[in-house]
């Protein structure tokens, strides 16, 4: 009879984990610790609860390194994004999703399945001795008594930084005589239309004082425990993007191209606030780029300065929350065991991805990891021209030495093309006439090759040594 793993946290990591080992045959424990503890973030009990925004970004594979992560999972049978695919909602080439619809199906397909079993506990330390093969996937929000337990076993002096959540407005408190229904360059996307986001235009006294009020603004304390913890760059309040130059949002999260606004055609906005469609009745919208740390009254008074947004009424405001990682170069083999104490796996956002679905391509590879030694066959690593294989790599050996053994500091990371080995014949050449081409025909050739050697490896026997 074969083994069971047990699996530390039922969020994407941990879901799409026991999906793989279930699916592989092998026995899974899940041990989700909602509703008994709660956290600062979740508002549910379901499995895979999307605390933050509902996109899982980019769908386009063939240009778009996060795309070709989508396709990559979709081939090696993940749970993760086949809900996704069923519960997709109109966002340009954005893949987003209906969060409850989503959530739900994630919960009944795990409950459902003979070989998964699911306890509604917290596991507050290190796992049991007799616990002889576990997946830690706790992410963001591991509970503070499991996260000190694995600080000490690692010796590790911090494992946290901060992350940061958009705020959600009602549609229907929106004025649509002054925003407008468009995808920057009417981009056709997944769900079929190219006018998936509501797109709120400034002028330029518009977002001078929009700015000012950001940095003024009253923000919400840290604890004094919090203090010397970081962001991730990849997520910043928008109030601390503010502070590193007035120009930084209006070439960042709220640039006009790509757009035109149909009540003033010939004028082009000096900034743009986009919305986000983030439920399948179309009720709910969430500000894109807008995560923030400020105050809840603060931010109602800020928010509603933007053109459109006067009267909005906020579904759930903008909020802070501490997230959890390891300094996984140091800490783990290139299989995801701790090498304090190998019978660990860890997956997810605690290895230092950052991303919904970075975070469940990481489950996915150690759930198929896992029920490899389980089932007492060789494990075999993705190739690293894959995005899976490629976001391995980088946790788990990419990373740059600091010099005299040292390591430099480990920061999480978005899956991205900059992390492919390069071409063997070089840069590809570019597409006459094709504006981009060559960069576009780069991403091309690495996606290709990428799906290729994806699907040698799923075809692969399963005694197959690894490379």
């Amino acid at each position: 009879m074969v083994g069971q793993v047990h699996v530390i946290g039922g969020g994407l990591a941990g879901s799409e984990a026991a999906w793989q080992l279930a699916s592989a045959g092998v026995p899974v424990v899940l041990h989700e610790m909602r509703p008994v503890r709660r956290t600062e973030a979740h508002q549910t009990d379901a499995l895979a609860e999307l605390v933050c925004s509902n996109s899982f970004r980019s769908d386009e594979w063939a240009t778009n390194a996060v795309g070709l992560l989508h396709e990559e999972m979709r081939r090696a049978g993940s749970l993760i994004l086949a809900a996704a695919d069923r519960h997709k909602l109109p966002a340009g080439g954005a893949l987003a999703v209906d969060r409850d619809g989503f959530a739900g199906e994630v919960t009944q397909a795990l409950e459902s399945h003979p070989l998964v079993s699911i306890l509604r506990e917290e596991v507050g330390a290190l796992p049991p001795a007799d616990w002889d093969s576990v997946i830690v996937a706790t992410g963001p929000l591991t509970s503070p008594a499991l996260a000190q337990a694995v600080q000490a076993l690692t010796g590790e002096a911090e494992l946290a930084f901060f992350d940061a959540i958009a705020p959600i407005v009602h549609r229907d408190s929106i004025d649509m005589d002054i925003c407008w229904l468009q995808s920057r360059y009417d981009k056709v996307g997944p769900g079929g239309g190219s006018a998936d986001y509501v797109n709120c235009p400034l002028d330029k006294a518009h977002y001078d004082a929009f700015v000012e009020a950001l940095l003024t603004a009253e923000k919400a304390a840290f604890k004094e425990w919090e203090g010397s913890t970081p962001y991730f760059e990849g997520c910043l309040p928008i109030e601390v993007m503010a502070e590193r130059g007035r120009e930084t949002l209006c070439y960042g999260p709220m640039k006009p191209v790509g757009l035109t606004n149909p009540h003033r055609p010939g004028v082009r906005p000096y900034a743009v606030v986009q919305l986000r469609q983030d439920n399948a009745l179309g009720t709910l919208w969430n500000m894109v780029g807008f995560q923030t740390k400020l105050k809840h009254g603060e931010q109602a008074r800020i928010f509603r300065m933007i053109p459109g947004l006067e009267q909005a009424e906020f579904a759930r405001l903008g909020g802070l929350h501490r997230n959890t990682f390891l300094n996984s170069p140091v800490l783990l083999y290139q299989d995801l065991r701790l090498k304090a104490d190998p019978r660990l796996r860890f997956a997810g956002q605690i290895t230092g991805v950052e991303g919904y679905v970075e975070s469940a391509g990481i489950g996915l590879i150690a759930g198929r990891f896992a029920a490899a030694d389980r089932l007492g066959k060789s494990v075999s690593h993705p190739p690293s021209t894959t995005a899976l294989g490629a976001l391995l790599h980088h946790i788990t050996a990419g990373h740059l030495s600091g010099g005299e053994g040292g390591m430099r500091s480990f920061q999480p990371m978005n899956v991205n093309f900059g992390l492919f080995p390069l071409l063997p014949a070089g840069e590809p050449a570019r597409a006459k006439g094709e504006r981009g081409g060559k960069t576009l025909a780069r991403k091309h050739a690495l996606a290709g090759r990428a799906l290729a050697d994806l699907d040698r490896w799923l075809a692969r026997p399963a005694s197959v040594a690894a490379e």
